[in-house]
């Protein structure tokens, strides 16, 4: 019936969408910019503040957690939990590091501004998470998934999406529940309960599956692989992918990206973990820049006009300012200057999590509906300049030769 009536917004909120990034998409690379570009300014046409087709924002917004979750799965596959465990002492202490550097400076901005603590420090935590995404696509373009600055890279957003998933129940358990209890002492204990059942979940989520998991996923897969068909094959790959990235949203309380990271860790056991992520490529292409578009619908080109100071400033925090605070970080760590560069460029942007701490903040009152625009402004400007960043800090490496590891230090 919704073929006869017409009402189809899914379907042509993918066809518009997938139409438009593609011609938006040749226009940047003939013009020799990033094709990611292109798929920002077709959400732009495709959003509610331009004339014409406008797509359903939130079939939009769950179509890019899509691609979010095959890119990251895909991410996963390419990883070990010794290459996880051999990164901890760089990404693990510089993403917390770097999350305080961000948030102070968004945070003293926003006092500045004459902005309450509360919308202060969500929106500092807003402009202090990378998008995964990005990064992804970044490294992609310049062949350094695989290489070890390209690892400490990941493994670091990794940690931030951890760091946010718990940032998302302190939140509330602060602002929300906390804020209005029946006591000091009483909201001060739900507080710390929430964050430890938060911990005590995702400790559980990830024990899980590297202990059970890595001995299940690889059977599956080679079942499927037994089967000898490749349809078979391909939906067991994405049904792994979604499920484990849905369950652990319901009932660890992770994010899907982290959900479907680890669950690409444990693929990357498998034999076949080279043909599932051969497999999954085609459709992280597709939902990738599906996720581009969706970003880009969020982005109203108005605030350019009613705020421009503020959006420069926005931007600033976001490329200049937690770039050299991450630049700085690498190094006080003693890692190389490829490193620094590498992480630098990919910290130079805001993505996902950014949307969903400015929605929250805009449920619970703390911030308003100008500072909201503002961190999209942020995410959309930063996204598109970020090819340049990358290709910037590639180039530096060229010219420099910068020593890539610690032997070529020695």
């Amino acid at each position: 019936m919704a073929l006869v009536h017409g009402e189809t917004p899914l379907i042509a909120l993918i066809a518009i969408g997938l139409v438009l990034a593609l011609v938006c998409g040749f226009i940047a690379v003939r013009l020799r910019l990033s094709p990611i570009i292109g798929y920002l300014l077709a959400g732009i046409i495709m959003g509610p503040h331009t004339p014409g087709f406008i797509g359903d924002a939130h079939l939009a917004a769950e179509i890019a957690d899509i691609g979010v979750i095959l890119l990251m799965f895909g991410v996963g596959m390419h990883f070990s939990v010794a290459d996880l465990w051999a990164m901890r002492k760089v990404a693990v202490p510089g993403a917390i590091i770097q999350i305080v550097v961000a948030t102070t400076l968004g945070s003293v901005v926003a006092r500045c501004w004459g902005w309450a603590f509360g919308a202060g420090l969500i929106f500092g935590l807003a402009l202090s998470v990378a998008s995964t995404v990005v990064l992804m696509r970044a490294l992609q373009s310049h062949n350094s998934v695989n290489s070890p600055d390209g690892k400490i890279a990941i493994g670091w957003l990794v940690v931030e999406d951890v760091a946010m998933v718990v940032t998302l129940v302190l939140v509330p358990a602060f602002f929300g529940q906390g804020a209005s209890g029946e006591g000091h002492d009483s909201g001060g204990m739900a507080v710390w309960l929430s964050l430890a059942v938060a911990i005590i979940k995702v400790a559980v989520f990830i024990a899980i599956m590297l202990f059970l998991g890595t001995r299940l996923f690889p059977k599956v897969l080679q079942q499927a692989e037994y089967l000898g068909s490749r349809e078979l094959f391909t939906l067991t790959v994405v049904a792994l992918a979604l499920g484990v990235a849905y369950g652990s949203a319901k009932l660890f309380g992770c994010s899907f990206a982290l959900g479907a990271f680890f669950a690409g860790v444990v693929i990357h056991q498998s034999d076949f973990s080279r043909r599932a992520a051969t497999t999954l490529e085609p459709l992280q292409d597709a939902f990738g820049a599906l996720f581009f578009v969706a970003v880009g619908m969020l982005f109203d080109p108005a605030i350019l006009v009613h705020h421009p100071w503020q959006v420069l400033i926005v931007l600033a925090i976001i490329v200049i300012g937690k770039s050299v605070a991450a630049f700085g970080i690498v190094l006080a760590l003693r890692r190389p200057l490829s490193t620094a560069l590498t992480v630098s460029a990919a910290l130079a942007q805001i993505g996902e999590f950014s949307f969903i701490l400015a929605t929250m903040g805009l449920g619970f009152g703390l911030i308003s509906e100008d500072a909201e625009n503002l961190i999209i402004a942020g995410a959309f400007l930063s996204i598109a300049l970020n090819p340049l960043v990358f290709m910037a800090a590639f180039s530096l490496l060229r010219i420099g030769q910068f020593p890539r590891s610690k032997k070529q230090l020695a």
